[in-house]
């Protein structure tokens, strides 16, 4: 049995009695590490991960899916973490992005909108001997390969 795909289905289980809630990733690491990784619309609370983690932990249990020992966790992904779900982008509309394209280039700009497709971003654009232009891009996801909320201090 697939032990990714066997906690992905007891999270969804869950998870579906607390809609603000969405998955993100489970990883079975090799040294017996398992984490699941949730976010929610408005952030995730320790009360939600630990409901999840009772739940899933309870049925690992019962059903005998990991033989070794293992250690459970569920947290949501840190600040520094790649959005990876569309869900994760529109919860971050309005703030600033760093996105890597696939091409090796870097873009920075504010997020105006998400979709399945693709993200639109405010950038602003330098050429030289030019004043910087603000310019509205749209980013087809499948040309980007990391996405970062920067973090402002300010």
């Amino acid at each position: 049995m697939n032990i990714e795909k066997r906690v992905t289905e007891l999270v969804e289980e869950k998870i579906a009695e607390l809609p603000h809630v969405f998955l993100v990733d489970v990883k079975m690491h090799s040294n017996g590490k398992l984490i699941i990784l949730v976010d929610g619309d408005n952030g995730v609370g320790i009360a939600d991960c630990a409901a999840i983690s009772r739940h899933v932990g309870f049925h690992l249990e019962e059903e005998n899916v990991i033989e070794n020992a293992y250690n459970l966790e569920v947290s949501s992904p840190g600040i520094d973490a790649p959005l990876k779900l569309t869900r994760q982008f529109t919860k971050n509309i309005g703030r600033n992005l760093s996105i890597k394209m696939d091409d090796g280039t870097k873009r920075e700009g504010k997020l105006l909108a998400a979709g399945d497709e693709a993200i639109q971003i405010e950038e602003t654009i330098k050429q030289k001997g030019k004043k910087a232009e603000i310019v509205e891009s749209t980013i087809p996801l499948d040309k980007i390969t990391e996405t970062k909320v920067l973090i402002s201090f300010k």
